[in-house]
């Protein structure tokens, strides 16, 4: 079985040391590097199937590195790995197309996790990407394809932006409260207040504006519910 391949980029040696170690004992192919421009020849170089990056790092900090991954490949997994800790923080790397934004200090077990969550859902989603399209409106929805398409545009999504647009599309019509959207999308994961979840819905209005017909509501208080128009 051919190991997934993650890039690793943490500017502090010893914390790095210690997480390639554990990473590579959990059967990971691991470049790592400890500076942005490093970082950014690799990722013009390679086809990672992850990215763990530092937000704090030299030359080339972790929120630029993660708007050339953007540009470049649309649904990799992005895992911010920070000391920088705030809510705000946390929001703007989501904004950026981060899948998810861990704390430091972190549990090793807790970031193998999460990395195996997102690799079998990539595995998951190369195997499947014929799987029966869904309508919304004037889009055509591909969760396992992690494609959204009106007409002759294609957006690729993240695995958490299609796993959220499947959820409230197999819902529409009904109002969704935020405790069960945040525990269906993201588990038991207390980081996740709904604020971090407003952000993933703003970055899916933005792909549906496209069709004025499909509409995502906030519902004061309760949360939001999916309206398609016909």
């Amino acid at each position: 079985m051919t190991k997934a391949r993650i890039l690793y980029v943490e500017d502090d040696l010893t914390l790095s040391f210690l997480t390639r170690d554990n990473l590579e004992r959990a059967g990971y192919t691991i470049d790592s590097c400890d500076d942005g421009i490093t970082a950014y020849e690799k990722i013009l170089q390679g086809n990672y199937d992850l990215y763990i990056l530092d937000v704090m790092l030299p030359k080339i900090d972790g929120y630029t590195l993660a708007r050339k991954i953007r540009e470049k490949n649309e649904a990799v997994p992005i895992l911010f790995l920070s000391a920088k800790s705030t809510l705000d923080d946390k929001i703007y790397g989501l904004q950026l197309g981060a899948d998810d934004y861990i704390t430091k200090p972190f549990s090793i077990e807790e970031l193998i996790l999460k990395i195996e969550v997102f690799l079998k859902r990539s595995s998951i989603d190369s195997h499947r990407s014929k799987e029966a399209s869904t309508s919304i409106g004037s889009f055509t929805f591909s969760q396992t394809g992690l494609q959204l398409t009106n007409g002759q545009l294609t957006h690729s999504l993240t695995h958490r932006e299609a796993e959220l647009l499947a959820f409230l599309s197999s819902h529409r019509g009904s109002i969704l409260k935020r405790d069960d959207i945040l525990n269906k999308v993201w588990g038991n994961d207390h980081f996740f207040s709904s604020r971090s979840l407003d952000v993933f819905i703003s970055r899916l209005r933005k792909l549906l504006k496209a069709d004025p017909s499909v509409k995502i509501e906030n519902i004061h208080n309760i949360g939001y519910r999916m309206v398609v128009n016909s």
